[in-house]
Protein backbone atom coordinates (compact mmCIF):
# COMPACT_ATOMS: atom_id res chain seq x y z
CA UNK A 1 0.00 0.00 0.00
CA UNK A 2 1.48 3.52 -0.91
CA UNK A 3 2.14 5.84 1.62
CA UNK A 4 -0.49 8.09 0.74
CA UNK A 5 -3.27 5.45 0.61
CA UNK A 6 -2.15 4.26 4.12
CA UNK A 7 -2.28 7.90 5.44
CA UNK A 8 -5.98 8.31 4.31
CA UNK A 9 -6.84 5.25 5.43
CA UNK A 10 -5.96 5.69 8.96
CA UNK A 11 -7.74 9.79 8.70
CA UNK A 12 -10.41 8.32 7.58
CA UNK A 13 -10.67 5.59 10.31
CA UNK A 14 -9.85 7.72 12.60
CA UNK A 15 -12.56 9.85 11.99
CA UNK A 16 -14.57 6.62 12.18
CA UNK A 17 -13.40 6.15 15.80
CA UNK A 18 -13.67 9.67 16.77
CA UNK A 19 -17.31 9.81 15.60
CA UNK A 20 -18.72 6.71 17.63
CA UNK A 21 -16.24 7.92 20.95
CA UNK A 22 -17.90 10.73 20.65
CA UNK A 23 -21.50 9.63 20.70
CA UNK A 24 -20.31 7.30 23.41
CA UNK A 25 -19.50 9.92 25.42
CA UNK A 26 -21.99 12.26 24.96
CA UNK A 27 -24.37 9.63 26.58
CA UNK A 28 -22.09 8.57 29.13
CA UNK A 29 -22.06 12.86 30.65
CA UNK A 30 -25.64 12.84 30.14
CA UNK A 31 -25.88 9.61 32.64
CA UNK A 32 -23.24 10.79 34.91
CA UNK A 33 -25.13 14.01 35.37
CA UNK A 34 -28.41 12.51 36.05
CA UNK A 35 -27.56 10.32 38.22
CA UNK A 36 -27.80 12.55 41.40
CA UNK A 37 -30.89 13.96 39.95
CA UNK A 38 -32.31 10.05 39.57
CA UNK A 39 -31.30 9.38 43.47
CA UNK A 40 -33.21 12.68 44.97
CA UNK A 41 -36.05 11.80 42.74
CA UNK A 42 -39.00 10.44 44.98
CA UNK A 43 -41.17 9.02 42.37
CA UNK A 44 -40.39 6.46 39.68
CA UNK A 45 -39.02 8.03 36.86
CA UNK A 46 -40.33 6.05 33.87
CA UNK A 47 -43.99 5.60 35.15
CA UNK A 48 -44.86 9.11 36.89
CA UNK A 49 -47.06 12.11 35.30
CA UNK A 50 -45.86 14.60 37.10
CA UNK A 51 -42.74 17.18 37.09
CA UNK A 52 -41.62 19.10 40.10
CA UNK A 53 -38.12 19.77 40.62
CA UNK A 54 -38.59 23.25 41.96
CA UNK A 55 -37.08 22.29 45.37
CA UNK A 56 -34.20 20.15 45.19
CA UNK A 57 -34.84 18.38 48.31
CA UNK A 58 -38.38 17.38 47.55
CA UNK A 59 -37.84 16.33 43.73
CA UNK A 60 -40.53 14.34 42.38
CA UNK A 61 -40.54 14.07 38.53
CA UNK A 62 -41.13 11.16 35.92
CA UNK A 63 -41.21 11.25 31.92
CA UNK A 64 -44.25 9.28 31.19
CA UNK A 65 -46.33 12.36 29.91
CA UNK A 66 -43.46 13.56 28.11
CA UNK A 67 -42.58 10.75 26.52
CA UNK A 68 -46.51 10.13 25.08
CA UNK A 69 -46.49 13.79 24.11
CA UNK A 70 -43.36 13.07 22.00
CA UNK A 71 -44.46 9.90 20.49
CA UNK A 72 -47.82 11.59 19.57
CA UNK A 73 -46.65 14.74 17.91
CA UNK A 74 -44.04 12.73 15.90
CA UNK A 75 -46.60 9.98 15.21
CA UNK A 76 -49.05 12.78 13.56
CA UNK A 77 -46.52 14.46 11.75
CA UNK A 78 -44.70 11.33 10.21
CA UNK A 79 -48.60 10.06 9.00
CA UNK A 80 -49.48 13.28 7.16
CA UNK A 81 -45.99 14.05 6.12
CA UNK A 82 -45.04 10.85 4.61
CA UNK A 83 -47.96 10.15 1.97
CA UNK A 84 -47.26 14.23 1.16
CA UNK A 85 -43.78 14.02 0.90
CA UNK A 86 -44.54 10.87 -1.34
CA UNK A 87 -46.66 12.43 -4.17
CA UNK A 88 -44.32 15.21 -4.46
CA UNK A 89 -41.74 13.28 -5.00
CA UNK A 90 -43.12 10.80 -7.39
CA UNK A 91 -44.86 14.48 -9.59
CA UNK A 92 -41.21 15.87 -9.14
CA UNK A 93 -39.46 12.72 -11.03
CA UNK A 94 -42.33 10.87 -12.58
CA UNK A 95 -44.47 13.49 -13.77
CA UNK A 96 -43.58 17.18 -14.12
CA UNK A 97 -41.54 18.61 -17.00
CA UNK A 98 -38.10 19.54 -16.16
CA UNK A 99 -38.59 22.92 -16.12
CA UNK A 100 -41.24 22.92 -13.73
CA UNK A 101 -39.75 20.09 -11.38
CA UNK A 102 -36.04 22.12 -10.51
CA UNK A 103 -37.73 25.71 -9.52
CA UNK A 104 -40.52 23.82 -7.69
CA UNK A 105 -38.17 20.98 -5.97
CA UNK A 106 -36.09 24.28 -4.85
CA UNK A 107 -39.37 25.93 -3.09
CA UNK A 108 -39.75 22.90 -1.73
CA UNK A 109 -36.30 22.52 -0.12
CA UNK A 110 -36.05 26.28 0.74
CA UNK A 111 -39.13 25.18 3.46
CA UNK A 112 -35.89 23.05 5.41
CA UNK A 113 -34.20 26.61 5.78
CA UNK A 114 -36.78 28.16 7.49
CA UNK A 115 -36.03 28.64 11.32
CA UNK A 116 -38.10 26.74 14.06
CA UNK A 117 -39.14 29.77 15.41
CA UNK A 118 -41.06 31.27 12.25
CA UNK A 119 -42.63 27.80 12.05
CA UNK A 120 -44.03 28.04 16.13
CA UNK A 121 -44.78 32.17 15.34
CA UNK A 122 -47.19 30.90 12.18
CA UNK A 123 -48.33 27.98 13.90
CA UNK A 124 -49.62 29.49 16.98
CA UNK A 125 -50.76 33.01 15.15
CA UNK A 126 -51.87 31.84 11.67
CA UNK A 127 -52.60 28.54 11.12
CA UNK A 128 -54.05 27.36 14.82
CA UNK A 129 -56.94 30.27 14.10
CA UNK A 130 -57.39 29.38 10.25
CA UNK A 131 -57.78 25.69 11.22
CA UNK A 132 -59.72 26.47 14.77
CA UNK A 133 -63.42 26.19 12.65
CA UNK A 134 -62.03 22.47 11.40
CA UNK A 135 -60.73 21.50 14.97
CA UNK A 136 -64.21 22.34 17.14
CA UNK A 137 -65.97 20.61 14.14
CA UNK A 138 -63.77 17.36 14.46
CA UNK A 139 -63.95 17.61 18.26
CA UNK A 140 -67.31 17.74 18.31
CA UNK A 141 -68.36 15.27 15.83
CA UNK A 142 -66.23 12.59 16.99
CA UNK A 143 -65.72 13.21 20.21
CA UNK A 144 -66.84 9.72 20.95
CA UNK A 145 -63.26 8.42 19.79
CA UNK A 146 -60.80 8.23 22.16
CA UNK A 147 -58.13 10.15 19.80
CA UNK A 148 -60.30 12.90 18.91
CA UNK A 149 -62.18 13.59 21.98
CA UNK A 150 -62.05 16.76 24.13
CA UNK A 151 -58.49 17.35 25.31
CA UNK A 152 -56.71 18.62 28.67
CA UNK A 153 -56.74 22.64 27.23
CA UNK A 154 -60.91 22.93 26.58
CA UNK A 155 -62.20 24.34 25.53
CA UNK A 156 -59.87 26.26 23.75
CA UNK A 157 -58.40 23.94 20.63
CA UNK A 158 -55.04 25.95 19.84
CA UNK A 159 -52.04 24.72 21.52
CA UNK A 160 -52.81 21.08 20.99
CA UNK A 161 -51.02 17.93 19.83
CA UNK A 162 -53.47 18.14 16.46
CA UNK A 163 -52.18 21.82 15.74
CA UNK A 164 -48.53 20.88 16.67
CA UNK A 165 -48.80 17.66 14.80
CA UNK A 166 -49.25 19.18 11.45
CA UNK A 167 -46.83 22.20 11.86
CA UNK A 168 -44.33 19.55 12.79
CA UNK A 169 -45.14 17.46 9.49
CA UNK A 170 -44.38 20.76 7.36
CA UNK A 171 -41.00 21.05 8.88
CA UNK A 172 -40.40 17.59 8.31
CA UNK A 173 -41.98 17.01 4.73
CA UNK A 174 -38.55 18.87 2.78
CA UNK A 175 -36.29 16.25 4.67
CA UNK A 176 -38.66 13.36 3.42
CA UNK A 177 -39.79 14.91 -0.31
CA UNK A 178 -35.81 15.59 -0.99
CA UNK A 179 -33.92 12.31 -0.17
CA UNK A 180 -37.20 10.03 -1.47
CA UNK A 181 -36.53 12.42 -4.69
CA UNK A 182 -33.28 11.35 -5.14
CA UNK A 183 -33.66 7.83 -4.79
CA UNK A 184 -36.72 7.75 -7.46
CA UNK A 185 -34.47 9.72 -9.69
CA UNK A 186 -31.88 6.64 -9.78
CA UNK A 187 -34.20 4.38 -10.55
CA UNK A 188 -32.48 2.75 -13.57
CA UNK A 189 -33.44 3.95 -16.85
CA UNK A 190 -33.75 0.49 -18.36
CA UNK A 191 -36.39 -0.84 -16.20
CA UNK A 192 -38.47 2.07 -16.84
CA UNK A 193 -38.15 1.74 -20.69
CA UNK A 194 -38.43 -1.97 -20.34
CA UNK A 195 -41.96 -1.40 -18.99
CA UNK A 196 -42.68 1.31 -21.17
CA UNK A 197 -42.26 -0.89 -24.53
CA UNK A 198 -44.53 -4.07 -22.80
CA UNK A 199 -47.33 -1.08 -22.82
CA UNK A 200 -46.87 -0.30 -18.71
CA UNK A 201 -48.82 3.35 -17.99
CA UNK A 202 -47.00 5.40 -15.78
CA UNK A 203 -48.90 4.84 -13.15
CA UNK A 204 -48.04 0.98 -13.57
CA UNK A 205 -44.23 1.79 -14.51
CA UNK A 206 -44.32 3.95 -10.93
CA UNK A 207 -45.87 0.52 -9.58
CA UNK A 208 -43.35 -1.90 -10.75
CA UNK A 209 -40.34 -0.16 -10.74
CA UNK A 210 -39.76 3.11 -9.15
CA UNK A 211 -41.63 2.51 -5.84
CA UNK A 212 -40.29 -0.88 -5.70
CA UNK A 213 -36.12 0.29 -6.29
CA UNK A 214 -37.00 3.47 -3.49
CA UNK A 215 -39.07 1.93 -0.97
CA UNK A 216 -35.77 1.33 1.61
CA UNK A 217 -34.67 4.73 0.67
CA UNK A 218 -38.20 6.07 1.42
CA UNK A 219 -38.76 4.58 4.74
CA UNK A 220 -35.00 5.66 5.56
CA UNK A 221 -36.02 9.18 4.61
CA UNK A 222 -39.52 9.10 6.92
CA UNK A 223 -37.22 7.64 9.83
CA UNK A 224 -35.07 10.47 9.59
CA UNK A 225 -37.56 13.19 9.25
CA UNK A 226 -39.12 11.05 12.57
CA UNK A 227 -36.05 11.87 14.34
CA UNK A 228 -36.21 15.54 13.58
CA UNK A 229 -39.48 15.42 14.67
CA UNK A 230 -38.56 13.90 17.67
CA UNK A 231 -36.26 16.34 18.62
CA UNK A 232 -37.74 19.49 17.58
CA UNK A 233 -37.53 22.49 19.82
CA UNK A 234 -38.49 25.86 19.72
CA UNK A 235 -41.70 25.75 17.13
CA UNK A 236 -43.19 23.06 19.84
CA UNK A 237 -42.50 25.08 22.91
CA UNK A 238 -44.24 28.38 20.98
CA UNK A 239 -47.79 26.03 20.15
CA UNK A 240 -48.27 23.66 22.97
CA UNK A 241 -49.87 24.90 25.79
CA UNK A 242 -49.45 23.16 29.03
CA UNK A 243 -52.53 21.71 30.15
CA UNK A 244 -53.25 22.52 34.48
CA UNK A 245 -53.87 20.05 36.66
CA UNK A 246 -54.79 17.22 33.82
CA UNK A 247 -52.31 14.92 32.08
CA UNK A 248 -52.77 13.96 28.95
CA UNK A 249 -54.93 11.23 28.08
CA UNK A 250 -54.08 10.29 24.49
CA UNK A 251 -56.32 12.84 22.77
CA UNK A 252 -55.32 14.57 19.72
CA UNK A 253 -56.75 18.08 21.31
CA UNK A 254 -54.88 17.67 24.65
CA UNK A 255 -51.79 20.28 25.14
CA UNK A 256 -48.71 19.13 27.51
CA UNK A 257 -44.76 19.21 26.64
CA UNK A 258 -42.23 16.68 24.81
CA UNK A 259 -38.63 16.37 26.06
CA UNK A 260 -37.19 19.14 23.90
CA UNK A 261 -39.95 22.01 24.98
CA UNK A 262 -39.85 20.96 28.41
CA UNK A 263 -36.10 21.46 28.76
CA UNK A 264 -36.17 24.51 26.68
CA UNK A 265 -38.84 26.31 28.41
CA UNK A 266 -37.35 25.58 32.08
CA UNK A 267 -33.97 26.89 31.28
CA UNK A 268 -33.91 28.99 34.51
CA UNK A 269 -33.86 26.26 36.78
CA UNK A 270 -30.03 25.14 35.48
CA UNK A 271 -28.52 27.22 37.77
CA UNK A 272 -28.92 24.33 40.15
CA UNK A 273 -27.44 20.93 39.54
CA UNK A 274 -29.68 19.00 41.17
CA UNK A 275 -32.59 20.26 39.44
CA UNK A 276 -30.40 20.41 35.81
CA UNK A 277 -29.77 16.87 36.70
CA UNK A 278 -33.73 16.46 36.18
CA UNK A 279 -33.93 17.60 32.54
CA UNK A 280 -30.26 15.72 31.73
CA UNK A 281 -32.00 12.90 32.86
CA UNK A 282 -35.10 13.18 30.22
CA UNK A 283 -32.50 14.19 27.58
CA UNK A 284 -30.91 11.29 27.74
CA UNK A 285 -34.28 9.48 27.12
CA UNK A 286 -34.23 11.56 23.96
CA UNK A 287 -30.76 10.83 23.31
CA UNK A 288 -31.88 7.45 23.44
CA UNK A 289 -35.09 7.44 21.91
CA UNK A 290 -33.40 9.35 18.72
CA UNK A 291 -30.55 6.40 18.61
CA UNK A 292 -33.36 3.50 18.45
CA UNK A 293 -35.08 5.15 15.96
CA UNK A 294 -31.75 5.77 14.01
CA UNK A 295 -30.71 2.02 14.82
CA UNK A 296 -34.56 0.58 13.48
CA UNK A 297 -34.30 2.62 10.18
CA UNK A 298 -31.22 1.24 9.54
CA UNK A 299 -32.13 -2.51 10.28
CA UNK A 300 -35.35 -1.90 8.21
CA UNK A 301 -33.05 -0.43 5.03
CA UNK A 302 -30.94 -3.52 5.57
CA UNK A 303 -33.79 -5.91 5.39
CA UNK A 304 -35.67 -4.14 2.24
CA UNK A 305 -32.02 -4.10 0.39
CA UNK A 306 -31.56 -7.99 0.93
Amino acid sequence: MRAGDRIFQNLTTGAGIFVVALIGLIGLFLLIQAIPALQANKVNFLTNHGWSTNDPANMSFGILDLLEVTVATSVVALIIAMPVSLGIALFLTQYAPRRLARPFAYIVDLLAAVPSIIFGLWGILVFAPAIEPFSKWVNDTFSWFPLLAPGNVAPSVRGTIFTAGIVLAVMILPIITSLSREVFERTPTPHIEGALALGATRWEVIRTTVLPFGKAGYVGASMLGLGRALGETIALAVILLIPQGKNFDWSLFDGGSTFASKIAANYSEFNNEVSAGAYIAAGLVLFVLTFLVNFAARSIIGKKGD
